[in-house]
């Protein structure tokens, strides 16, 4: 599975399946809302923009779902 700019993809939490956008791909270690998450090319990131709340956060690509 492929993610690209754009695309809609769902992930889990605790209150369920979320829909959103995926916004930017990260492939080197990185800080969003004062985390740091230690991407890479073998275990991408994503900043996603949540299609309920609008707020973005970060996810492994693998935990995300495409479609």
């Amino acid at each position: 599975m492929s993610i690209s700019k754009g695309d809609t993809v769902h992930w889990n939490t605790p209150q369920g399946k979320t829909t959103g956008t995926a916004v930017e791909k990260r492939t080197k270690e990185f800080q969003h809302d004062g985390q740091t998450f230690k991407a890479s090319d073998d275990e991408p990131y994503w900043v996603v923009e949540s299609e309920k709340s609008g707020s973005t956060a970060a996810h492994k690509e693998s935990t995300l779902e495409k479609g």
